[in-house]
């Protein structure tokens, strides 16, 4: 198997514990976008729709998301206190770096908002596109491939939700999947990923042992 040199992660639910501020404020949103709020005996059900499943169950008008996803980068600047990254990540971001794999970030959130999240492991980042689409992640992941001159079969992308394996899938780049985030990890697992990690440990121990193999 040929080396990934390139990974691509997601921000929200894969590196950033927000999954618990979003259930906060969603209800707000709903409320602001005349949507339907989410009950709590709704939030699991949802955790196994697509996304676009998820639009159709709350009656989100594809014309409003826009506008909700501009006021939801808001939120989450006034709320960057609130919103730690997982235990675990900085040294997995460090460990693919020392190993020679590129990183990048792909999220809908805002690049201040993800380098604020990210701290000090902002700058092991070599690529950023951010402010991404519900379903423009696509594109964004063949523009970072281009920009690092990376053979697109050397290259996983990492997330969370069912929307970033199809996006991965769409730009001819591996997938790999967390179970800790938004999603629940039998819809991601029905997908069949390249990779479904447990443990954030995992991400490191699979990237690098693959990067080494060869």
């Amino acid at each position: 198997m040929m080396p990934y040199s390139l990974a691509i992660f997601d921000l929200d639910g894969t590196l950033a514990d927000s999954f618990p501020w979003f259930l906060r404020v969603i209800n707000d949103v709903a409320d602001r976008f005349s949507f339907r709020r989410v009950a709590e005996e709704d939030i699991e059900g949802l955790r196994h729709a697509s996304s676009r499943e998820i639009l159709t169950r709350l009656e989100v008008p594809l014309w409003k998301l826009p506008a909700i996803a501009r006021h939801a980068r808001r939120l989450k600047a006034q709320a960057a206190a609130e919103i730690s990254l997982f235990a675990g990540v900085e040294t997995m971001l460090r460990t693919l770096a020392e190993n020679g794999v590129q990183l990048a970030l792909v999220t809908s959130d805002s690049e201040a908002n993800a380098r604020e999240k990210l701290g000090e492991a902002a700058a092991l980042f070599s690529h950023y596109d951010c402010s991404a689409s519900l379903f423009g992640k696509a594109a964004k992941f063949r523009r970072v491939v281009r920009r690092a001159g990376v053979d697109p079969g050397r290259v996983i992308a990492i997330g969370d939700e069912v929307r970033d394996i199809e996006a991965a899938r769409a730009a001819g780049i591996a997938c790999g999947a967390v179970s800790w985030g938004y999603a629940a990890p039998a819809a991601l697992r029905a997908l069949a990923p390249d990779h479904m990690f447990a443990q954030m440990e995992e991400i490191a121990e699979v990237v690098c042992r693959i990067q080494q193999s060869v």
